[in-house]
């Protein structure tokens, strides 16, 4: 099968460098186009550490919240450019998106709007209670693309639940 739209979640994990590495080299193979993307999820620095409810930063909270938002999203468009000048100095044509909230939804949602014929995921290997609290991106992708799926296995994670 041959794949001409490849949609690639990726983060700025050990494991996400993995998933582009594979993205580039099955793009040259293929002579695909590469959509990068990334999903700032809602919880992760942004919120964290919360204030105490009464200290000043609370006060603040809004302001503060804003703030490390629009610094994580700095980051984010710039690492992305970073990326799509990679894959393009390989002659792979690239583009990419970034959206902020639950990773699931809009890389499926992208997948079809964008008219992906393969997905290209990570999967961090959790399992039991980490996998139950923390969710799984590559199961929810799994039963729910609308295309063809692979999953980059996380091999440096060994330990089970």
């Amino acid at each position: 099968m041959s794949y001409q739209k490849i949609l690639v979640a990726v983060d700025r994990s050990p494991l996400g460098e993995k998933v582009f590495q594979q993205a580039i080299a099955l793009a040259k193979q293929n002579n695909a186009s590469l959509m990068l993307f990334h999903c700032v999820p809602i919880e992760s620095q942004v919120l964290s550490p919360y204030p105490s409810f009464y200290s000043e930063e609370m006060l603040n909270f809004s302001t503060i919240v804003q703030e490390r938002l629009q610094q994580e999203l700095t980051e984010t468009q710039q690492w992305l450019e970073s990326s799509v000048k990679k894959a393009q100095d390989l002659g792979v044509t690239t583009e990419f998106d970034w959206k902020v909230g639950e990773p699931g939804r809009w890389i499926r949602d992208l997948s079809i709007s964008w008219q992906a014929d393969l997905i290209i995921i990570g999967r961090r290997g959790l399992t039991g209670i980490k996998e139950m609290f923390l969710g799984s991106i590559s199961n929810y992708i799994i039963h729910h693309a609308q295309c063809s799926v692979l999953v980059v296995q996380n091999s440096t994670n060994s330990t089970k639940d």
